[in-house]
């Protein structure tokens, strides 16, 4: 089967990402590349990309506005393609994942597959069709796979645990979250599409990054400045934060599986000297947080660290 690329005519990028590439002299060859990597369907290697893994990660956006990004965990085969346009996913939020309260029918949702050990993700944007005690059902919208880059390899094994998670809602950052997000090489964001309104979702999308630990400078613990590498030039997340400056955190420790849910106000800082002090940076995200929830021995995962992405070789030691 011949996999072809985006059929529609108007351009798979939207006027946010537009924007960026045109900026940067790139519009031109976006489009060329995104009508050939971006799809309105599920290739057949994708729907057994997604079918083998077992975690997921979601984006979405509350109803007041702030994007979430959250984790769906369940033994592989969990998620399934029914056709090529349709996802079902049987599985529910873990305890304190705001999407708990986010997911419902009409909504808009991004989801990114990511295979740690063979450093794979592919991502899909669509819509939730219909919800149920098992999970829920999506109908596609754009799909697409992303290079390696800056993903950190690690295996996976499932546990149980008879610790009940504790959830706590913070406003600030104490030292258990200091010490989670210093620590880190790996984070995922979700950034929302809407039409100049909060309230009129238009796009979720949700996207990982990857940095050696210390890559994430925290400021009068409620701010975040974190490098941005060079990526696919799609912009993705920075299109999205041109229309809609508000995103949504996520942090995972993957030997306790602890989880620091974060969402906030978001800028991006394109030009300046700040940007020189973190080595291979293109730009910075600045994240202001407005509220999270800490929950502790929430994911029934357990990851082992295996070796850094060679992609750091060419960013610095903070």
């Amino acid at each position: 089967m011949v996999n072809s690329g985006w059929s529609r005519t108007e351009s798979p990028f939207h006027s946010g990402e537009l924007a960026i590439q045109a900026r940067l002299g790139i519009q031109d060859r976006m489009d060329r590349q995104g009508r050939r990597m971006i799809r309105e369907y599920l290739t057949e290697q994708h729907q057994e990309f997604f079918a083998q893994l077992p975690y997921v990660i979601v984006g979405t956006v509350d109803k007041s506005g702030n994007p979430w990004a959250s984790i769906l965990v369940g033994k592989p085969g969990f998620i399934n393609s029914p056709s090529d346009r349709h996802l079902t996913v049987k599985a529910q939020p873990l305890a304190g994942d705001p999407l708990a309260s986010t997911l419902a029918e009409g909504i808009d949702i991004g989801f990114l597959g990511i295979e740690f050990h063979s450093r794979r993700r592919n991502r899909i944007n669509g819509i939730v069709t219909q919800t149920n005690a098992n999970g829920f059902e999506v109908q596609v919208g754009q799909t697409f796979g992303n290079c390696p880059q800056y993903i950190q390899a690690r295996s996976w094994e499932q546990v149980e645990s008879n610790v009940s998670p504790q959830i706590d809602e913070i406003a600030t950052f104490s030292e258990w979250e200091r010490n989670l997000i210093i620590n880190a090489d790996t984070f995922f964001i979700a950034t929302a599409y809407q039409d100049n309104s909060r309230d009129i979702t238009k796009g979720v999308d949700v996207s990982h990054r990857g940095g050696k630990p210390g890559f994430i400078k925290i400021e009068q613990n409620q701010t975040l400045t974190i490098p941005d590498f060079s990526g696919n030039n799609h912009f993705n997340t920075l299109g999205n934060l041109e229309l809609y400056p508000y995103s949504g955190l996520l942090f995972i420790d993957f030997i306790q599986g602890d989880i620091l849910y974060l969402t906030g106000k978001t800028e991006v800082i394109w030009s300046g000297d700040e940007i020189s002090n973190y080595a291979g940076a293109e730009q910075l995200i600045r994240f202001h947080l407005t509220k999270g929830y800490r929950v502790t021995a929430s994911v029934p995962i357990r990851w082992s660290y295996s070796e850094f992405s060679p992609f750091l070789e060419r960013t610095g030691s903070w």
